[in-house]
């Protein structure tokens, strides 16, 4: 049964969302057509740059992502309380950047003089605007209409460009999030687009490497902890390992994650299906999650969890918050996170 969206994205929760949307009877977005030989490749780029740019305008940080030909993929970050902290005047100007205001946001911009009534309207106006800069339906109806809008000029034609809305996993501990990441990054690999996460184009993986690359001069070492400081602004940054006063983002270290994702990758290759190394990265420990697992949950994260993703504890606790006697999700958390 449908469960209402205020159960699937709940900010008390967790601010980490897996989100997918597809083409509307699953026609290529960014591929090439067969039947008139046209590409749309281009189009991946463009989505990539407006996927990129909207954490500027947004209190939502892109964590991963992957760009597929007939559908994306994102895991997004929510910052509420950066939000809820910033000032009217920033949140007048953020909206202006996607949309046209009102006269009266305008005058306020510019810094005119407001009536009494003006103001109380303006402070209305404000509490909206804030409330959809940290929504996620709202980041992605901007992305999405952009992106219908722009293909139905260029196919000349109208209509549905989407098949739904968006689907979206809440994703509960750090076990469902780094899953997702490398379930994310690892789709081309999959889809036997890429033979490496590093060619995986058009993927936050292959954005992270090459930004270290043109910092660097060279590619991620093996094992040295200095990862922190050479990672792109545009995308939700690896914080390091737990330690006192860590910085805002994913407590893992970022060379750890190129390595696990490395290390998975070569598990799905098709010669290499079923078989699991003796030498599993040892983020894999620290999450305790079994080897076999692991590559089962890069493969099948979404056929395996609907609408909330995290361990027994997870489930359990955010199931007895919302009054849920059913608890989603169980057999399979059980299985594979615990």
């Amino acid at each position: 049964m449908t469960r209402p969206r205020r159960q699937q994205i709940s900010l008390d929760a967790t601010p980490f969302y897996h989100v997918v949307s597809r083409c509307v009877r699953r026609a290529y977005l960014c591929g090439s057509d067969s039947s008139t030989g046209r590409s749309y490749e281009h189009r991946r780029q463009q989505i990539q740059d407006d996927l990129l740019r909207l954490p500027s305008i947004f209190f939502i940080d892109v964590v991963a992502f992957s760009i597929m030909p007939n559908h994306y993929h994102l895991l997004l970050h929510i910052d509420r309380e950066r939000c809820l902290a910033e000032t009217p005047l920033s949140i007048a100007k953020r909206w202006h950047q996607l949309f046209k205001g009102t006269e009266l946001s305008r005058k306020f911009i510019q810094k005119d003089p407001l009536e009494p009534h003006e103001k109380l309207a303006l402070d209305t106006m404000i509490d909206t605007w804030r409330s959809r800069l940290h929504n996620i339906s709202w980041i992605m109806k901007v992305l999405n209409e952009g992106i219908s809008r722009r293909a139905n000029a260029e196919d000349d034609c109208t209509g549905h460009f989407w098949e739904s809305r968006f689907k979206s996993q809440a994703l509960l501990d750090d076990k469902a999030v780094l899953s997702c990441m490398a379930y994310i990054d690892l789709n081309p690999v999959r889809a036997a687009m890429a033979n490496t996460p590093e060619q995986s184009e058009y993927t936050s993986i292959k954005t992270r490497i090459d930004y270290w690359k043109s910092k660097t001069g060279e590619s991620p070492p093996e094992s040295v902890d200095t990862g922190d400081n050479l990672q792109p602004s545009n995308l939700f940054p690896f914080a390091g390992n737990h330690r006192e006063q860590i910085p805002e983002g994913i407590a893992f270290d970022l060379l750890e994650y190129i390595q696990l994702v490395d290390w998975t990758g070569r598990q799905i290759r098709d010669d290499k299906r079923g078989a699991i190394d003796a030498d599993a990265p040892p983020i894999i420990d620290r999450l305790d999650i079994a080897p076999e697992h692991w590559v089962h949950l890069c493969t099948h994260f979404e056929s395996r969890f609907k609408g909330l993703v995290g361990s027994v504890h997870s489930l359990k606790a955010l199931c007895s918050k919302f009054g849920l006697q059913r608890r989603i999700n169980y057999r399979n958390s059980k299985l594979l996170l615990n």
